[in-house]
């Protein structure tokens, strides 16, 4: 019962934040507004529901250094989309035409500072952690990857391949982020510097959901492959091959620090006590 209560607490307050988000979409300042305090708001409930359906100190979303880990991601996760950019406009398929909307990039803000924290508490806090405690952290981290890259495809203009990509990228690295550190505030920052970056700053479309205009009038153009199309660049192969290092990277820190979960480890555990002296 715990899985539902935690699902349905959270899922809750990302419904009724998203709507009002959607519903503040063209008044920046209100949708900041909006945005910020429900990201702040499902951080409570999350701990809350955490808290007395598991009856333990909710570890995963400490207050103890939050601001730097949170901070650090949201910079890597700036870092990571900005590389991407790079490569595209190396290749000469984005351009930046000037400055588009101040304003915009605010709305934004709340915008990507709302889903990044409801979708990053559902999937890897709710849906991942409790996974994988049944089936392994390996199952768990492409089970829960892939329904994540599903879930894209209620977007607007979203695409198979897309959703595919969006598996890969964030369902992987913002998972293997979550095993590496056990906090969620590192995939939280990764997921909101990510997002941020591609809207808020560079003015791309993010996962195809018709993203308003953001700080930079900019332009692609080019084989969808690379520029990822109407999806946005989360669609380009320069994407898919940075997170999936980011991943690799994670990973193997998580294996060096012994925090992934081997999928036979609740057997062994129960043979172990079985085998115990009466």
């Amino acid at each position: 019962m715990r899985f539902v209560w935690q699902l349905v607490a959270v899922a809750a307050v990302a419904f009724v934040g998203g709507q009002g988000v959607t519903a503040a979409e063209g008044r920046p300042w209100l949708q900041l507004l909006v945005g910020v305090p429900t990201a702040v708001l499902a951080v409570f409930v999350y701990r809350w529901v955490v808290g007395r359906t598991e009856r333990r100190p909710v570890t995963e979303l400490a207050r103890e250094g939050a601001p730097a880990t949170l901070g650090r991601g949201a910079l890597m996760g700036v870092a990571l989309f900005g590389a991407v950019i790079a490569n595209l406009f190396t290749a000469g398929y984005y351009e930046v035409d000037g400055i588009d909307s101040v304003t915009g990039a605010v709305g934004l803000l709340g915008f990507m500072a709302a889903a990044a924290v409801t979708e990053e508490l559902i999937f890897r806090g709710v849906l991942f952690r409790i996974a994988e405690e049944r089936i392994g952290t390996w199952i768990a981290l492409v089970l829960t990857g892939t329904l994540f890259g599903l879930s894209h495809l209620l977007n607007p203009n979203a695409t198979a391949w897309g959703a595919a990509a969006v598996a890969v990228e964030a369902g992987g690295m913002l998972t293997a982020a979550y095993v590496a550190t056990r906090s969620l505030w590192l995939p939280i920052g990764l997921h909101f510097g990510w997002n941020f970056a591609a809207s808020g700053l560079f003015g791309t479309e993010v996962s195809g959901n018709d993203t308003p205009p953001g700080l930079l009038d900019s332009s692609m153009s080019g084989p969808s492959l690379l520029t990822g199309g109407d999806f946005g660049p989360e669609g380009s192969v320069y994407s898919v091959l940075f997170c999936v290092l980011a991943t690799i990277a994670f990973m193997w820190l998580a294996h060096r620090r012994g925090r992934v979960v081997p999928r036979h480890r609740r057997t062994e555990r129960a043979d172990a006590t079985a085998k115990l002296p009466r």
